[in-house]
Formats: C-alpha cells, sequence, structure tokens
C-alpha cells in the first residue's frame, strides 16, 4: 500500500532554515508528480510546492516563492523541502502528497514552529 513518511519538523527562530523529507513506498515514486502541502491552526490545507516526475517546471505557492526548494530523489524514493528565511506565518502541520487515479494520498504530516 501506497506510505507517505514525513520526517525533519520542528522548532526553529524566525529566520532559520529546515529540510522535510518524505520517504514513499508501495508505489513507483519515480512517474509520479508529488507535493507539500500545509495547514496552519484553523486554516485549510493549502498546496505549497509541486514538482513532476521529471523534476522540471516545478510550482511554489506566492508566500514561499524564494525561499522555498522541493526536489526530489528518484533513486531514494524521497521527496525534499528546503525550507529558508523562515518566517513565522510559515508555522503549520506540513503534509507530502501524491495523486494517483484520481485519488489523493498523504503523510501523517509533521510540525514546523516558527518562534522565538
Amino acid at each position: 500500500q501506497v506510505q507517505l513518511v514525513e520526517s525533519g519538523g520542528g522548532l526553529v527562530q524566525p529566520g532559520g532554515s529546515l529540510r522535510l523529507s518524505c520517504a514513499a513506498s508501495g508505489f513507483t515514486f519515480r512517474v509520479y508528480a508529488m507535493s507539500w502541502y500545509h495547514q496552519a491552526p484553523g486554516k485549510e490545507r493549502e498546496l505549497v510546492a509541486r514538482i513532476p516526475s521529471t523534476s522540471l517546471n516545478t510550482n511554489y505557492a506566492d508566500s514561499v516563492k524564494g525561499r522555498f526548494t522541493i526536489s526530489r530523489d528518484n533513486a531514494k524514493n524521497t521527496l525534499y523541502l528546503q525550507m529558508n528565511s523562515l518566517k513565522p506565518e510559515d508555522t503549520a502541520v506540513y503534509y507530502c502528497n501524491t495523486r494517483m487515479r484520481d485519488m489523493d494520498y498523504w503523510g501523517k504530516g509533521i510540525p514546523v514552529t516558527v518562534s522565538l
């Protein structure tokens, strides 16, 4: 079965950096687009970044452009999100996602807190 397991979250000060990882299993990782979403307290889940199977033409939410970088290692079945210049408003639970045959698959999510 499809499994997506996030890691790398935690508490960081404003201006700091974190790298999230998502270990994927149970499907042919290299052929599917992958995404990161986040959900802040009291808000809806929203797309942060998306990367196609070829790693070309990545997409980012306006709020993270120039600060976050999505990447993937198809040999390791792993998705990454490098987050730099973090702001308090980046505080949220971050989810790894893929979509196959009109069905969304999600990891359990990992919290990121940006605070002094």
